[in-house]
C-alpha cells in the first residue's frame, strides 16, 4: 500500500453485529477520528469462518466468494475488529481457489489489503494513540488467530499504553488460549473449560480491573466465565477501550 489512504471499509463481523455493535461503532469512531472515510458495506455477511472450520469448504467458498463480490466494489483497505475474521481472509481465502478459478486472483487481492484494527492503526497508519483516557488497570489477552496468523503481538499493547491514565499490566502465560476456539468449545467443552479456568487465575492474579482483546469471540467465552465467578473484572475489546474517555 503506498501512501496514507483517505477511505476505508469496515468488515464487521458476524459477532460483533449480533452481540457486540458497540465495538464496531468503537471502530468507526476511531478510524473517523483519524481523518478517515468509513464505509460499511451493507451487502455484507459471514466470512466463511465457521464454515471453512467445520470442513464445510463448498460453502465456506460461496461466502467468500460473496465477500469478495462485496468488497471489490470498492479498492478501499478493508479493516477488520478482529483477528480471526481478518485472519481468514489474509490466510484462507487465496487457499480455497485454485490457479483457474476466476476468484483466485481477487482473494489474493483482498488478503493483499485487509488489515485487522490494531493492525491497521499502528502499522498502516502510524497512529500511537487514539484520544481514549482511563484510570483502570488493563490487561491484554492475545487472541490466538491474531497472534498466530497474523503476528499480531505488540501493536495492541502499544495502543494500550497511549490510552491516558492507563496501568497496563501482563498476564502470566498471556499467549495461552482462553479455550474457545470456536467449534472447539462445543466439540471439547472439558479441555475448553480447563483452559478457561487458566486464563481466569491469570487474570485475577494480574490485577487488572479490565481485560481486553481484540476478539469478540474470545471475551463472550472469558466474559461468561468471569461472571459464574463473579468477579468484577470486565471483559472489553480493544476498541471500546481505545475511544473511551471516562476521565477529563
Amino acid at each position: 500500500m503506498t501512501g496514507r489512504p483517505t477511505r476505508v471499509q469496515l468488515l464487521v463481523t458476524c459477532l460483533v453485529d449480533q452481540f457486540s455493535p458497540r465495538v464496531a461503532e468503537a471502530a468507526v469512531a476511531i478510524l473517523e477520528r483519524e481523518g478517515l472515510d468509513v464505509h460499511v458495506p451493507l451487502a455484507q455477511t459471514c466470512c466463511g469462518q465457521p464454515a471453512f472450520n467445520g470442513g464445510f469448504t463448498d460453502e465456506a467458498r460461496a461466502m467468500a466468494r460473496h465477500t469478495i463480490d462485496v468488497f471489490s466494489a470498492n479498492p478501499a483497505p478493508i479493516v477488520v475488529p478482529s483477528g480471526s475474521c481478518a485472519d481468514m481472509i489474509v490466510n484462507h481465502y487465496p487457499e480455497l481457489f485454485g490457479g483457474n478459478d476466476p476468484y483466485a486472483e481477487r482473494a489474493w487481492a483482498m488478503a493483499a489489503r485487509t488489515f485487522e484494527l490494531c493492525q491497521f492503526l499502528t502499522d498502516v497508519l502510524g497512529v500511537r494513540a487514539t484520544g481514549g483516557a482511563t484510570t483502570d488497570t488493563l490487561a491484554y489477552h492475545p487472541s490466538c488467530h491474531g497472534l498466530r496468523g497474523l503476528a499480531l503481538r505488540d501493536q495492541p499493547r502499544r495502543l494500550l499504553e497511549g490510552v491516558l491514565g492507563a496501568r497496563v499490566v501482563e498476564l502470566a502465560d498471556d499467549e495461552a488460549c482462553c479455550g474457545f476456539g470456536g467449534l472447539f468449545s462445543v466439540k471439547m467443552p472439558g479441555l475448553s473449560g480447563d483452559m478457561l479456568r487458566a486464563k481466569l487465575d491469570a487474570i485475577a492474579d494480574s490485577g487488572a480491573g479490565t481485560v481486553v482483546a481484540t476478539d469478540v469471540s474470545c471475551l463472550i467465552h472469558i466474559s461468561g466465565g468471569l461472571r459464574r465467578r463473579h468477579s468484577h473484572v470486565r471483559a472489553r475489546h480493544i476498541a471500546e477501550v481505545l475511544v473511551e474517555r471516562s476521565i477529563e
